[in-house]
C-alpha cells in the first residue's frame, strides 16, 4: 500500500510507542499517526524502529570540500581566525558547477546520516573577482537543484555581509564573493521567493554576523523581510568566539546576544547559531525571546571555539537543534553524542541532557533538537507538535535492528546505541522526506554519480589553491 508503513517502535512526541501505523497524503504531510495498531495486509513494515527525521539547521555546503584539510598547524596557536583565511581561499575559486556537485553529494550524505531538511547558511554570492553573474540568484538557484535532485527539504537562507569587523570595517579581498547591498539583497528574495514556494523549499535571511552587518542595515533588512514574509526565519552567527565578544564590547561596550536583544526583535522566527560565549543573563533572555539556539558540536570542536552550556539553556526552557555547519562531520547521531559528550565533560557528570520525562539521554534529545530544528527551518512554530504527527510532513528514519550495535534491543536502547555507540558506522536504513523514500537499505540511489562529481569537484579545486 502506498503512502502507509507500520512500525513496530516509533518515536512519538509524547514518547516511544508500540504497533504504530503511519498514513500521508499526496502532499506528503501525515494524515494517520495510531499507536497500537495492527498492520494491514500489504503494508510496509519498517526494518526498526522509527524515528522523526532530523533537520540539519546550519549548512555551508561549499566547505564539504575542504573537510579534513585543515588539521595542521599552519601558526604558532592556530584557531578559528587561521582556518577562516584557508577557507577563504577554497572560496575563492569555486564555480557553480562545482557549488552543485559539492551540494548535492552533501545533501544525499545528509540523508544517509539521517537528517531530512538542511539550512543552508548561503553566502558565496558572486563569481570569483566578486561580480554579480548575469542571473543574479546563479548560485543560490544550485543550491535549490542540489536539495531537488538529492530529495532533501531545505531552507534556503541568503546571506547578508557588508563588513569585516564591528563599525563597518571594509570587506577584505577574501570576503569579495559575499558583499551584498540591503537593496540588493530583498530584491534576491523576492526573485528567490516564487521558486522556493514552486519546490516545497523554505525561504528566510541570514545576516551573518553583527560584525558583518552594520546596524542601520540590520534594521533596514528586517523590515524589508517582513514585507516579503512576516514568518521568514532569521539566522545569525553570534557570539561563536571570545575574540567576536571582546571586539563587540570595544565597538558598542556590549555583548553580542546582549547588543542584539536590545537592538532587534528577537522571537521564535530566530534561530541564534552557537551562541557559544553567553554570560547568565544573556543566556535567560536569549532562552526567553522564544529563539533556537543553534548548536554544531562538530565544528565548534573542530574549530576551537568552545562549549555551550546546555543545562543552562535548557533551565530557562530554550529551544535547540544541532547543525553540521562546515561538515567536518555529517552524522545526525554524532552530533548529538558530541554535544552530550561536550557536557559531561564540562561537568564530569553522565546523561546531563535526559529529562524527567525522557530519562534516556538519546530519546530526549532526538525529541528536543526535532522540535527546535523545525522550528528554526521555519516549518514548524513554537507551538505546534513537530515530528511523527498529524499535520506534519512525513520526515522520517526507520534504524536498522539488524545493525551489529542494535541487534537484540529494545527500542529506546537501539537509538541509544545508534547514538552512542555505533563505532562510526551509520545504523540508518531507510530515510522518507515528505513521503517519498529517499534513501533504502542505507543507499541513495544517487550515490555513486554524485559521489563521482563531488571527488571531481574537490580535486580541481585543490589543484587551483
Amino acid at each position: 500500500m502506498k503512502n502507509t508503513l507500520f512500525a513496530p517502535d516509533a518515536l512519538l512526541p509524547t514518547g516511544w510507542a508500540t504497533n504504530v501505523l503511519l498514513r500521508w497524503n499526496t502532499q506528503g504531510q501525515l494524515t494517520e499517526v495510531q499507536a497500537n495498531s495492527s498492520a494491514p495486509p500489504g503494508v510496509p513494515q519498517a526494518p526498526g524502529p522509527v524515528l522523526p527525521g532530523l533537520p540539519n539547521l546550519h549548512s555551508h555546503a561549499f566547505q564539504r570540500a575542504f573537510a579534513g584539510l585543515t588539521e595542521y598547524r599552519g601558526e604558532a596557536q592556530d584557531s578559528f581566525w587561521s582556518w577562516r583565511t584557508l577557507m577563504y581561499r577554497f572560496a575563492s575559486k569555486l564555480t557553480p558547477d562545482q557549488l552543485q556537485a559539492l551540494a548535492t553529494w552533501l545533501y544525499i550524505e545528509m540523508l544517509e546520516a539521517g537528517y531530512t531538511q538542511v539550512c543552508e547558511f548561503h553566502y558565496l554570492h558572486h563569481d570569483p573577482s566578486g561580480t554579480p553573474y548575469a542571473d543574479d540568484a546563479e548560485l543560490a538557484l544550485r543550491l535549490l537543484r542540489a536539495a531537488q535532485t538529492a530529495g532533501i527539504a531545505i531552507t534556503l537562507l541568503p546571506v547578508l555581509y557588508q563588513s569585516s569587523g564591528f563599525g563597518n570595517t571594509p570587506p577584505t579581498e577574501g570576503q569579495r564573493r559575499f558583499v551584498r547591498s540591503t537593496d540588493n539583497m530583498l530584491r534576491l528574495l523576492e526573485r528567490l521567493k516564487p521558486g522556493c514556494d514552486a519546490q516545497g523549499a523554505r525561504l528566510g535571511l541570514a545576516p551573518h554576523s553583527l560584525r558583518a552587518v552594520p546596524p542601520d542595515s540590520l534594521r533596514e533588512a528586517l523590515a524589508g523581510l517582513d514585507a516579503i514574509d512576516a514568518t521568514a526565519p532569521i539566522h545569525i552567527h553570534i557570539a561563536e568566539q571570545t575574540g567576536e565578544v571582546d571586539a563587540c564590547l570595544a565597538w558598542s561596550g556590549q555583548r553580542p546576544v546582549q547588543w542584539l536583544l536590545d537592538h532587534a526583535d528577537v522571537n521564535p522566527r530566530w534561530c541564534l547559531v552557537h551562541a557559544t560565549h553567553m554570560n547568565d543573563i544573556e543566556y535567560q533572555r536569549a532562552a526567553h525571546s522564544g529563539a533556537v539556539a543553534g548548536i554544531c558540536p562538530s565544528t565548534e570542536a573542530n574549530l576551537g571555539d568552545g562549549f555551550f552550556d546546555m543545562p543552562r539553556w535548557l533551565s530557562h526552557g530554550g529551544a535547540w537543534g544541532v547543525g553540521s555547519d562546515s561538515h567536518a562531520t555529517v552524522n545526525a547521531a554524532e552530533e548529538l553524542l558530541l554535544l552530550e559528550y561536550g557536557q559531561r565533560l564540562l561537568r564530569r557528570q553522565r546523561n546531563v541532557l535526559a529529562s524527567n520525562s525522557q530519562p534516556q539521554v538519546a530519546t530526549a534529545m532526538t525529541l528536543q533538537a526535532v522540535a527546535g530544528g523545525n522550528q528554526a527551518s521555519g516549518r514548524c512554530g513554537p507551538d505546534t507538535t513537530p515530528g511523527l504527527a498529524v499535520g506534519q510532513q512525513a520526515d522520517q528514519v526507520a534504524l536498522d535492528a539488524q545493525h551489529l550495535a542494535l541487534e537484540g534491543l529494545s527500542a529506546p536502547d537501539m537509538l541509544s546505541a545508534h547514538v552512542f555507540a555505533s563505532h562510526r558506522t551509520s545504523a540508518v536504513h531507510s530515510v522518507w522526506v515528505g513521503g517519498h523514500m529517499r534513501v533504502q537499505a542505507g543507499h541513495h540511489a544517487l550515490r555513486e554519480s554524485a559521489e563521482r562529481a563531488f571527488v571531481a569537484a574537490r580535486r580541481c579545486l585543490i589543484s587551483e589553491s
